[in-house]
């Protein structure tokens, strides 16, 4: 690998092969992925057509000042659960943000920004993509899914700042 280059083009070269019947059950995992996001897609393309509401109202959340927004260091408090699913859309996102199922045991913790999240790479299409009113937690991390599994690769959850509440560093909340 050259030094510039990003370890993302040696994944294939690092793995180790898989079994036949390893590649059988991902495939298998795969379709059945597939098929469940295209059924939720149907079930709420066809509640909103029969719903006479046609949306989830969310919580009017107000913009905060350049003063106001959080950066690394700051102490916060994850809102509540039921705060957060005020925010949320019938899709659980804010801003297109989702918030994951993994994210709820932080709900009510006190945690430390560990940096705000100005562009990321989109690893579905390998494009850079810009964000606003994002950050990450220091320690807080994804350690694997419902649908995928125990995952040792440790990404960061992305955390809405509207999710977010700054507290003093000494408080207990």
């Amino acid at each position: 690998m050259s030094k510039n280059q990003c370890q993302i083009h040696d994944l294939p070269a690092m793995a180790e092969p898989l079994s036949p019947v390893d590649v059988i059950w991902q495939r298998r995992n795969r379709i059945r992925r597939i098929l469940k996001r295209r059924m939720n897609y149907l079930k709420n393309m066809f509640s909103e057509m029969t719903s006479s509401d046609k949306t989830k109202p969310a919580a009017s959340v107000k913009m905060q000042s350049a003063a106001e927004r959080l950066k690394a260091g700051d102490m916060v408090r994850v809102k509540s659960k039921e705060e957060i699913l005020r925010t949320l859309n019938r899709w659980n996102q804010l801003n297109r943000c989702s918030f994951m199922e993994e994210m709820w045991p932080h709900c009510g913790t006190k945690q430390r920004v560990l940096r705000r999240v100005e562009k990321f790479l989109d690893e579905r299409d390998y494009l850079i993509k810009k964000c606003k009113g994002i950050l990450i937690l220091d320690g807080v991390m994804c350690e694997g899914t419902k649908d995928f599994g125990a995952c040792d690769r440790a990404c960061f959850f992305f955390w809405r700042e509207e999710w977010l509440e700054k507290v003093d560093a000494n408080s207990k909340f």
